[in-house]
């Protein structure tokens, strides 16, 4: 590669990183499991080994993931850095380290514990009494949690026997138990239920409310003490958990080994029963007993010294498959869910998993009978892996996506060059009950009020066959309040004005409502900026449609389709007849202080009231809002400039100006 390729490559690669980084430590929402995380990290490592001119003080490599939040409380500064450990992937790599180890000190220990997966939590004692609980935050400043810890059970407010100032180190998690009685709640309450127990811990411990740490039932184990007045806490680390345990603190499970055997033993132990825990582990901690040689072996800014994480591969485990189900989405494509016995994946029971389409499950071998390897993507969203062949029922095959509608009958056929199989009925119940749920949605329509169960039920009662059926509504009102589908007179007509009002949308809300392929909030609302009318719109040939921005060529054949079956030709002609809006009014222009502009847009709003107002504030006026910070972005509008937000970063990298909502509003008057 050239100087060039290997800067662009390193960038690429530690943008993603430090994506990654803050969805899981920051947002506590993982989209890749750890394995796929962690292979890109060892690729960013190889690459600063080869290149080390690359490696800068806020590489991925070199810092720690998480931040302080707002919500969590006041922040403070660690007495001892609460830094990571340094992760390995094999055998080899473990001894490697252990050898390294033993020839500088030969008589050296090992302790080898359970890696909890869970958040970080340092607490201070002064003589022997619990004063301040923190978070890990950045490593160096973490968020007062004081009061939470103090109503987690397993925390010791004073210690037995201990009259020293001494700070330990642990681990707070959520049990398998706890969680499943957390999310049951959450679903009864008609809430999202968490992801996982790590998510659902780190939120709890970040709540103002210590009555809902109390309630939802959060566990610690201690793992280490990070300082201590009294030096014999400070010599032996698996003596100063006994200790601890006698004090009544609730410690790590662990082995003291001296030989490599006794280490490789103890890992493959802790591994073997990871599916047994009532606790998630994501590794195995190998750590120098004698605390004193483990500054002879320090790690850099990021890791701490004197230990070593060993990560387990990916938890999985085999299922039988009972069902395949089938759905129909809003533009007629099949899909496939496998149904199979409930197993427990990283903290969750689990029985069903996309199977994406009929190439997927041919290429996988998928059928009903057939006993399947299953795994979590980001520990979060189940996932097949592969088919257990040789435990294959005899007589079993491989399932195929019947070539009919699974709710209407119709036909099913399989587009060419793509491998989705979709109904081609245009009245099917399914297209059209999918269809209808998102034109009234927010981000489309935009009729408050009007549920998924209000669509439901008005489609089974023949209420609605379409779309401008739904404003045809007020011409039954009478039947609609006599059957109580809505509710009595008050709810009904409530309902009926908000529809009524609706009407005068703006035609790019129209557009995303449609459902046409392709074609969501941002993009309609451009398209609509340059044609201006539905009638423009209908009538532009698709070389016109491709010069419209971010209008490729698959997305203007979709809507040249669209726009051209007689169906929707029909519909479009009715709604017109019915009132609804379908140009943008002379009022939608604001002047051209923006004009060429693009900006991006990240953090709290004060003078918006959400992300759409200031979009249409900065559309009316000529500008654009992308997605994310480029070349191309004029600003980054965020009222906390000094934030160390992604975009605020890649702004800064870029040297793109990072501006205020108040700026914003100064420069769209001048």
């Amino acid at each position: 590669m050239t100087e060039t390729e290997i800067r662009a490559e390193y960038k690429r690669l530690a943008d993603t990183i430090r994506y990654h980084m803050d969805r899981y430590y920051n947002d506590d929402r993982p989209e890749i499991e750890d394995s796929e995380y962690d292979a890109l990290m060892l690729r960013l490592k190889d690459m600063e080994k080869e290149y080390p001119y690359l490696v800068t003080k806020d590489s991925p490599s070199q810092i720690i993931g998480g931040r302080t939040k707002r919500e969590a409380g006041v922040n403070v500064e660690h007495d001892v850095p609460m830094l990571s450990i340094e992760d390995v992937f094999s055998r080899e790599e473990v001894l490697s380290w252990v050898h390294e180890v033993k020839e500088m000190h030969k008589d050296a220990h090992f302790c080898v514990e359970h890696k909890i997966d869970g958040l970080s939590m340092s607490i201070r004692y002064t003589g022997g009494r619990l004063t301040l609980a923190e978070t890990r935050g950045d490593g160096h400043i973490g968020e007062d949690v004081t009061a939470n810890a103090l109503v987690i059970p397993d925390v010791a407010v004073s210690l037995n026997g201990i009259d020293s100032d001494i700070e330990l180190r642990g681990e707070v998690y959520m049990s398998h138990e706890a969680f499943d009685r957390v999310n049951e709640r959450m679903e009864l309450s008609g809430k999202r239920p968490f992801a996982n127990p790590r998510n659902c811990a780190a939120g709890t411990l970040r709540q103002l409310d210590p009555s809902v740490v109390r309630e939802r039932g959060l566990s610690m184990f201690i793992f280490n003490v990070q300082r201590a007045s009294d030096p014999a806490y400070m010599t032996s680390h698996h003596e100063a958990l006994k200790e601890l345990e006698k004090a009544g603190v609730r410690v790590v499970p662990s082995y003291l080994c001296s030989t490599d055997e006794e280490i490789l033993q103890a890992i493959d132990t802790i591994g073997g029963k990871r599916g047994d825990y009532p606790y998630d582990i994501d590794g195995a901690v190998i750590k120098i007993d004698e605390i004193a040689y483990r500054e002879d072996f320090p790690a850099g800014s990021k890791y701490s010294a004197g230990h070593i994480a060993y990560k387990y591969p990916p938890e999985e485990k085999e299922s039988v498959i009972r069902d395949i189900e089938l759905s129909v989405g809003m533009t007629g494509r099949i899909n496939p869910t496998a149904v199979f016995d409930p197993i427990r994946l990283c903290g969750t029971m689990v029985s069903r998993a996309t199977l994406h389409n009929q190439d997927f499950i041919s290429e996988l071998g998928i059928g009903i009978g057939r006993t399947v390897v299953v795994y979590k993507s980001g520990e979060i969203i189940p996932k097949i892996k592969s088919v257990v062949a040789e435990k294959n029922p005899p007589g079993s095959g491989v399932y195929q996506i019947p070539a009919v509608c699974p709710v209407c009958g119709h036909a099913a056929v399989r587009e060419e060059d793509t491998a989705d199989i979709r109904c081609v009925n245009p009245s099917c119940k399914a297209k059209l009950t999918r269809r209808l749920i998102n034109f009234v949605s927010r981000d489309a329509y935009d009729i408050k009020g009007f549920g998924e169960e209000y669509i439901k039920a008005l489609i089974d009662r023949k209420y609605i066959s379409d779309i401008a059926d739904i404003f045809r509504l007020k011409e039954r009102r009478d039947e609609l309040v006599s059957d109580g589908i809505i509710g009595k007179e008050k709810n009904t007509d409530k309902l009926l004005g908000m529809i009524d009002e609706s009407r005068k949308n703006p035609p790019e809300r129209l557009l995303c409502g449609l459902s046409v392929e392709n074609v969501g909030r941002t993009s309609a609302r451009t398209i609509m900026r340059h044609f201006g009318s539905f009638e423009k719109l209908m009538a532009a040939p698709v070389s016109e449609l491709t010069q419209v921005p971010d209008v490729g060529e698959i997305t203007a054949v979709s809507l040249y389709e669209f726009f051209h079956d007689e169906g929707v030709i029909r519909l479009m002609e009715d709604l017109r007849s019915l009132g609804v809006n379908m140009e943008t009014g002379d009022t939608e222009s604001a002047g051209d202080a923006f004009a060429g502009r693009t900006y991006a847009v990240t953090g709290e709003l004060v003078s918006f009231a959400n992300r759409n107002e200031l979009v249409d504030f900065v559309e009316k006026r000529g500008g654009r809002v992308a997605g994310s910070v480029s070349k191309k972005t004029y600003a980054l509008i965020n009222n906390d400039v000094n934030s160390t937000s992604g975009k605020n970063k890649k702004a800064r990298e870029l040297g793109i100006p990072i501006i205020t909502e108040a700026d914003l509003l100064s420069e769209a008057k001048e």
